[in-house]
């Protein structure tokens, strides 16, 4: 028997020997299509090397592809389980020719493959071709010598494939399994076509055509492959099944699900494990390729798949979460050929037991609210509306969900009532908005929010994405495109930027149109938590609503803002273990080139404590761990040990981020978690090594008991440490000295200058105190007082106390009046000998003086005060002022 695993094997080692590049699955999430909500076919990850927009090195390929058709117009959801062929999630094996081979060779590529490698008898298999492709018939019947009945002519677009409107194009070739008459159904375009006796299982196109409008249509240059044959289709073909979920892969799932449940697998609920089967895949390879469970988007999809298979394990009577407990199984059997899957199981296993916890109950108590109401409803009634809606709406059960539970009773819901019962609880919600204050500025956002619905983040996973503009806004106001030199904030369907929160400043980057339209991207913010704006200016051509655009990061800048913002992480838990569990984190800056990270202290760092906490964040850097995300509530969040932000408002759900390993102790044992776990939803490095390293740069008081620390890393850190080194060495070559000898010639040359300073000031002392100096005065007698002035040029202020005291103890008995004057201002003080304070006061005088200096007031005691002016022109007026104070006090006496 041909296992699965085989099949995919010998499938890609053919087209391997015949020159063809195994390139990997592409995500499940397309970032070149914004029209997919997922990967459905294997030509997605192609589709601009076939427009010609994306150079390749190589011109075949062949893949096996990760496909979900579980959303949008691809929405195969309600069909399975009930049907032998339908899934969420299913392989897609394809070859493919970028202007090399055409049919002459595709068409023995896959006859060969199928009838030789795989052994499939000619006599079962049948071949459509499009009406009008002879050459294609032609080649077919050369190859197979099939009689004309089975060479099948289709005149519809069954067999003609087209990628849009206009765009690359050309006719199909189908092959068909024959599972024989026993099985109801006619050949392909047959009256009974629709039976499942003829099963597709490759679908060869022919691209060689261009749409270039409605009407017309040109030959490509270079016409190309694209083929696609569903691997499970063609593992029961050759496992002899007429059922997919028959075959090896599914039945290992089947039967752990019918294990841990304790129930028959093919009894009373197989169709329950057969959903459980197929939406355990999807799921997982969902979540792999980095989609969480979310209300909106993709997240939304995910959400329903998960549910659906959750209602049917609670069908199969399961008290305890079961998805969860699927995980090996899978991994077991695709992990090698979908690595992802093995990286991703803890995330996967966390993500699925998480949210069927918190269904369980949503579960339990929308299912006996539903069996109430439709107790009381005649057979085949509708539901009312409107408590379908009270169930969406106040109970959280999905609508999908209550149509699901209602098909198995052959009813169906309202919807025209569900609808009108939306609709007043959003014109609820937007009147509740609009009189919300300070937020009333922006309805706007609102309004499109309403329209439009959330934007989806893709920049986990990526820097580039493509998109289409859903709302333009120019001036504050709603536009349809925008030109050349305006302005303007841009809204799209899905987004690689990151919208401004928890501190990390918004990305930066470009959107491209296909036309040569350019915006560059200055700011990103998230309005209303969901809704990315990317404000910018149009530089090139135009945009315009409903266009398709292409987003583009700013890599570089991308790179530094998740090393700052993985580094405030590291830093935070650092300063946690040298300082106590009482630093909490009270604001954070995430720039690309810096970091601000404010804490709760109540007093300065110490040298040594900077060391210390310098050291343990670079010492986590450099063991370059993982750093692992996770989705859970944020009471489980808290519970395992992530620290949660003060005032951070969180949802149902959060991203845990945790690095920085789990270190050695001085025991020999290791730490019993990471290094460190935190509530976030910004964008981080994947290693702690891709952080570099950290400097701190300054820690300094903001306030009462906070502390702020501003640190770089990276390129940054060694930009900063190039241009300290830059000084130490401008500063080493100006005092002639090595740099490692540069504090001890500094602390020497400080000495010296100290003892400069005071042989400098006792000779300014011995100048002011020797009468007739050149002091710039004279000792005299003002009504019987004495008074020594001096004028002192270029001495500074705090040397004129000891200055005047010296000079009190020479007179004995009098008034001491100095007066220092540099870079235009001037400083007096004066001195009273204690005999006098009793009829003259310091404090009086030196007012005097300083009014006329242009100074106001002046301070101290009667025997000695000081003061300045900025007016040291009127330095000798100063002088005169206090002898005239003099003389007036002493005649008033």
């Amino acid at each position: 028997m041909h296992t699965a695993n085989e099949i995919r094997r010998v499938f890609l080692d053919y087209f391997r020997k015949e020159g063809h590049e195994i390139v990997p699955s592409s995500p499940l999430v397309p970032r070149n299509d914004p029209t997919l909500m997922f990967v459905n076919s294997g030509m997605v990850q192609f589709k601009n090397v076939f427009t010609g927009q994306e150079p390749r090195p190589y011109v075949r390929a062949s893949t096996a592809q990760k496909c979900v058709r579980a959303g949008g117009k691809h929405n195969d959801l309600e069909n399975v389980g009930h049907t032998a062929r339908h899934h969420t999630f299913f392989e897609m094996l394809g070859n493919f020719s970028f202007g090399d081979y055409f049919k002459e060779r595709a068409i023995p590529l896959a006859w060969n493959l199928i009838t030789k490698e795989f052994g499939l008898s000619p006599d079962k298999l049948t071949v459509t071709v499009f009406s009008e492709d002879d050459e294609a018939f032609g080649i077919w019947k050369k190859l197979t010598g099939f009689p004309d009945s089975r060479i099948i002519r289709i005149s519809t677009s069954d067999n003609f494939w087209s990628m849009g409107d206009t765009g690359p194009c050309g006719p199909c070739s189908e092959i068909f399994y024959d599972h024989g008459d026993k099985i109801f159904g006619g050949p392909p375009g047959s009256a009974d076509a629709d039976g499942d006796r003829f099963v597709e299982i490759w679908n060869l196109v022919f691209m060689q055509f261009e749409q270039v409008t409605k009407t017309e249509r040109v030959n490509l240059p270079k016409p190309s492959i694209d083929t696609g044959m569903g691997l499970e289709r063609l593992a029961a073909v050759l496992q002899g099944k007429h059922d997919n979920f028959d075959i090896d892969l599914f039945r290992k799932l089947i039967e752990a699900s019918a294990e841990i449940s304790r129930t028959d697998p093919d009894g009373v609920h197989k169709v329950s494990h057969r959903v459980i089967a197929d939406h355990l895949r999807a799921s997982s390879f969902l979540i792999a390729d980095g989609v969480l469970p979310s209300n909106e988007g993709r997240g939304y999809v995910l959400r329903r798949i998960m549910r659906r298979a959750m209602r049917h394990a609670h069908l199969l009577g399961c008290k305890d979460p079961l998805m969860w407990q699927l995980v090996p199984a899978l991994v077991l059997e695709m992990g090698q050929a979908y690595p992802e899957l093995q990286r991703a199981q803890a995330v996967i296993t966390e993500t699925l037991k998480l949210e069927e916890e918190r269904f369980k109950v949503t579960l339990e108590r929308g299912l006996k609210l539903l069996d109430e109401e439709t107790a009381k409803m005649q057979p085949g009634a509708k539901l009312n509306g409107e408590v379908a809606f009270k169930l969406y709406d106040t109970f959280g059960f999905p609508l999908d969900l209550t149509a699901d539970v209602l098909r198995g009773q052959k009813r169906e819901v309202n919807m025209p009532e569900f609808d009108a019962a939306m609709e007043r609880q959003r014109a609820t919600a937007r009147a509740a908005w609009a009189g919300s204050g300070e937020a009333a500025t922006e309805t706007i956002w609102f309004d499109i929010k309403q329209k439009v619905g959330a934007s989806e983040f893709l920049g986990y996973e990526t820097e580039s994405a493509q998109g289409i503009v859903t709302a333009l806004v120019k001036g504050g106001k709603e536009v349809d495109a925008a030109k050349t030199g305006d302005e303007v904030a841009i809204v799209t369907n899905q987004t690689p930027f990151y919208g401004e929160s928890g501190g990390q400043m918004g990305d930066a980057g470009r959107i491209t149109t296909a036309d040569g339209g350019v915006v560059e991207v200055h700011d990103v913010q998230k309005k209303l938590g969901e809704l990315f704006v990317h404000h910018g200016k149009v530089t090139q051509g135009s945009i315009s609503k409903g266009e398709a655009v292409e987003l583009r990061v700013d890599g570089k800048r991308r790179s530094g803002l998740r090393a700052h913002h993985s580094a405030t992480h590291l830093l935070h838990e650092a300063l946690r273990r040298r300082l106590g569990e009482h630093v909490t984190q009270k604001g954070s800056l995430v720039a690309p080139d810096r970091l601000r990270f404010d804490f709760s202290h109540n007093k300065a760092l110490a040298p040594e404590d900077i060391a210390w906490i310098e050291h343990e964040v670079n010492r986590r850097i450099r063991a370059n761990a993982d750093v692992a995300t996770r989705l859970m509530t944020p009471g489980a969040a808290i519970e395992a040990g992530a620290m949660a932000l003060f005032g951070e408002k969180y949802g149902e759900e959060v991203r845990v981020v945790s690095m920085g390993g789990r270190a050695l102790l001085d025991d020999g044992g290791e730490e019993h978690k990471e290094f460190s776990t935190e509530l976030c939803g910004g964008t981080h490095v994947r290693r702690t090594g891709d952080i570099g390293f950290l400097k701190i740069v300054s820690e300094s008081a903001v306030g009462a008991g906070l502390r702020r620390i501003e640190a770089v890393t990276g390129a940054a850190a060694e930009k900063y440490v190039e241009e300290q080194q830059r000084i130490v060495a401008e500063a080493a070559a100006a005092l002639r000295a090595v740099p490692q000898d540069l504090g001890q010639r500094i602390v020497s040359l400080l000495d010296e200058r100290k003892k400069l300073e005071r042989e400098l000031a006792e000779a300014r002392k011995q100048m002011a105190t020797g009468a007739g100096s050149g002091g710039g005065g004279d000792t005299k007698s003002v009504n019987g007082v004495k008074l020594a002035a001096r004028l002192l040029p270029d001495v500074p202020a705090k040397e004129l106390k000891s200055m005047a005291d010296a000079l009190k103890k020479q007179l004995g008995s009098g008034v001491v009046a100095l007066i220092a004057t540099a870079d235009g201002k001037a400083s007096v003080v004066v001195g009273v000998t204690d005999d006098l304070t009793g009829r003259l006061s310091a404090v009086d005088l030196v007012k005097a003086g300083s009014a006329a200096l242009g100074g106001q007031g002046g301070g101290g005691r009667p025997d000695m005060a000081q003061a300045g002016g900025p007016d040291a022109a009127n330095a000798a007026n100063a002088i005169a002022a206090i002898e005239a104070a003099i003389g007036d006090r002493i005649k008033a006496a």
